[in-house]
């Protein structure tokens, strides 16, 4: 499969869903992290690329930290709760970027997401290419438009502890993430998350919300780089088609993989 989509966003969601622990910790190598007692009240970016990102927060140990550790909250986890409490739709705009931890971006992309829980999603990809990620509750699909090649796989428990669970739904979310509050910034309202599962591929989430919609996402992964997703446009609980959430590979495009079912 194309390593531009398994590398991207859905490896920003999905594989966006894969992403992990950095050596020097999430806010050692987060672009842009403020350092403490640094201003954080200017105004929000326009593009995902010019975002400053929110404050430092360690997750390394004490030694690398560059600002007081997270401390995890029950009041945390309820404000995340409650957003996602009463979600059964969501669509958006997103700009994705993915930067080398020092602010050089490496790739970006754009598109629209559509998400019905519990366990459907659609990734459509516009830029720089063509490309679908879709779940449609039993499967996942990785279909490129330019090189005519899906790949399937069976969905299964491993999603349950990737970042794909936030919206997707499942289990609560403080089942499998330690949540954290974090200082405002940008004119948003900064949660962390980090797995309790050891055999996660990430070290950490945050997540962004203003007047209480998910406006931003980022996340770390094992090379250190940072993705970042930029959501707008967002629709609660809209009416959404079924046909959305299914995919039948175009004649003469080339399906890898296989399923259990």
């Amino acid at each position: 499969m194309n390593a531009r989509l398994i590398k991207g966003p859905l490896l920003a969601l999905l594989v966006m869903f894969a992403v992990v622990p950095a050596s020097g910790g999430f806010a050692a190598t987060l672009p842009g992290a403020a350092p403490p007692g640094a201003d954080t009240a200017a105004a929000p970016p326009t593009t995902p690329a010019a975002a400053s990102a929110p404050p430092a927060v360690a997750t390394a140990p004490p030694a690398a930290a560059s600002a007081p550790a997270a401390v995890p909250t029950a009041a945390a986890a309820a404000a995340v709760e409650k957003y996602l409490a009463g979600l059964s739709s969501w669509s958006a705009d997103f700009a994705q970027t993915i930067d080398d931890g020092h602010g050089k971006i490496l790739r970006s992309a754009a598109g629209h997401l559509y998400l019905q829980r519990p366990g459907k999603f659609r990734w459509d990809y516009s830029e720089p290419s063509e490309q679908l990620v879709l779940a449609d509750g039993k499967h996942l699909w990785f279909y490129d438009k330019d090189l005519a090649q899906a790949n399937i796989r069976d969905m299964d428990a491993t999603l349950s502890s990737t970042p794909a669970v936030l919206l997707s739904g499942g289990a609560p979310i403080a089942s499998e993430f330690t949540i954290a509050p974090l200082p405002p910034a940008d004119g948003l309202e900064w949660f962390q998350l980090l797995p309790k599962h050891p055999d996660t591929d990430f070290q950490a989430v945050r997540i962004g919300f203003a007047h209480g919609d998910l406006e931003q996402l980022l996340l770390a992964d094992k090379l250190e780089q940072v993705t970042r997703l930029t959501f707008s446009h967002q629709q609660r609980n809209a009416k959404l088609a079924p046909d959305l959430f299914s995919f039948t590979p175009p004649p003469g495009v080339d399906v890898i993989g296989r399923t259990g079912r």
